[in-house]
C-alpha cells in the first residue's frame, strides 16, 4: 500500500478540484464543510457553505445563532439533524475548549455530530495529523485496489480500511494525502463508470488488473424502503399561510413545516382535516401529486392549496407570509413541490 502514496499525491496536485474550504482550511472551515457534504453533492454544497461561512464566520456566531437562523441557512440540504448537532458541538467547543476545535481525535469524538470520519478528516485536513478518514469514496477506492470483497456497510469494511490506511498515511503531508483519497474516488474510481484510464493506481489496482471493477466494491443492501401516502395543505389565510410547529422527534423534527397528515385525502376529505389545525376551509383546489425520498421511506404526496379562514391555531403554529417564508423560515425539502405554490 505504501506504493500508492507517491503516484496519488502527484495526481492530487494537478487533478484537484477548486473549491472555496480549500482556500482557508481552518479547522473550522472543514468541520462546516464535512458536515454539510455528508450524503450531499460537491456542486450542491458550495452555495450553501459559502452562505454559511458569511452568516456565521466563527464557532462562537454558530453557538450564538438562532435556530431559525440556522434552519434557513441549512433549508434544501436535509438530515437536519446535522445543523443542530453542529450548534450543541459549537457549545462545547465554547465551553471545553476555549472556542477552537480539539486538535486530538479522540477529543475530536466527544464533540456532538462528529464520528471517526469527521474527526479524522478534521484532524488530518485541518492539523496535518496521519489520522485515516473513511468515507464511502475511499472505501470504493481501497475495495478495487486491494480486492476486498467485504460489504462496506458494516463496520468491518471500515476498521479493515483504517488499518490499510493508518500506517501509510504522510506525517509531512497527511492533509493532501486524505482529501487526495476523497478527490480520486469523486473524479476518477467512480460507483458505475469509473474513470480508470485516468487513475493514477490502476498499475497497482486489482480490480483493473482482474477485469473486476463493476463487481466491487461488494455492496449489500438488506432493508428495502417503505412506501407512505401523505397529504400536504397549503392553507391561506387572509393575513398568511399556516406553518406547523416544529416536530420535537421525527424526518422533520425541529423545523416548521406545513400541515400534512399521512394518507392520502380526497377533496372532499381536505375540510374536516383543516380543523385539525384550527381553520375552515372555503375553497380547496388540488395540486399535482409529487414525490420525496428519504433514506428508509418515501413520501407519495398529494397536494391542496386551500383558501381558509382562521379559527384558533393551535399551540406553535403560526401564520407567515410569503416573504417570511422565503426569507426567515426554512420549510423542509420534502415540501418542495407545494412550497413553490407559496413563493
Amino acid at each position: 500500500m505504501q506504493s500508492i502514496v507517491s503516484p496519488l499525491l502527484d495526481w492530487y496536485a494537478t487533478a484537484r478540484r477548486d473549491l472555496p474550504w480549500r482556500h482557508s482550511p481552518t479547522p473550522y472551515a472543514v468541520w462546516i464543510s464535512e458536515i454539510m457534504l455528508q450524503q450531499t453533492r460537491v456542486s450542491a454544497v458550495i452555495g450553501y457553505y459559502t452562505r454559511w461561512m458569511q452568516a456565521l464566520p466563527t464557532v462562537a456566531d454558530l453557538a450564538a445563532a438562532s435556530p431559525d437562523l440556522l434552519h434557513k441557512l441549512w433549508e434544501g440540504l436535509g438530515y437536519y439533524s446535522r445543523v443542530a448537532n453542529l450548534q450543541r458541538a459549537a457549545g462545547q467547543i465554547m465551553t471545553d475548549f476555549g472556542g477552537e476545535l480539539p486538535r486530538t481525535v479522540a477529543e475530536l469524538r466527544t464533540l456532538a455530530g462528529i464520528g471517526d470520519y469527521t474527526a479524522g478528516a478534521i484532524a488530518s485536513i485541518a492539523y496535518g495529523i496521519p489520522a485515516p478518514a473513511v468515507d464511502g469514496n475511499v472505501l470504493r477506492v481501497l475495495a478495487r485496489l486491494t480486492g476486498d470483497r467485504t460489504d462496506v456497510l458494516t463496520p468491518a469494511a471500515r476498521t479493515r480500511a483504517t488499518s490499510l490506511l493508518a500506517p501509510i498515511i504522510p506525517r509531512d503531508n497527511a492533509s493532501a494525502f486524505t482529501q487526495a483519497m476523497f478527490e480520486l474516488g469523486a473524479l476518477v474510481c467512480l460507483p458505475r463508470h469509473p474513470s480508470c484510464a485516468a487513475c493514477p493506481l490502476r498499475g497497482q489496482c486489482y480490480a483493473y488488473r482482474e477485469d473486476l471493477v463493476a463487481d466491487l466494491p461488494v455492496r449489500v443492501v438488506k432493508t428495502k424502503r417503505r412506501e407512505t401516502d401523505v397529504t400536504v395543505l397549503i392553507l391561506s389565510t387572509p393575513r398568511g399561510y399556516v406553518l406547523t410547529a416544529p416536530r420535537a422527534k421525527g424526518l422533520l423534527s425541529g423545523l416548521y413545516g406545513l400541515p400534512y397528515v399521512e394518507e392520502a385525502l380526497s377533496p372532499e376529505d381536505v375540510p374536516a382535516a383543516c380543523t385539525e389545525w384550527g381553520v375552515y376551509a372555503t375553497h380547496v383546489t388540488p395540486l399535482p401529486p409529487a414525490k420525496h425520498v428519504f433514506t428508509h421511506v418515501t413520501w407519495r404526496l398529494t397536494g391542496y392549496l386551500v383558501s381558509c379562514t382562521v379559527d384558533a391555531l393551535p399551540p406553535g403554529a403560526l401564520l407567515a407570509t410569503a416573504q417570511e417564508v422565503r426569507t426567515r423560515y426554512a420549510i423542509p425539502t420534502a415540501f418542495a413541490a407545494y412550497k413553490a405554490h407559496i413563493l
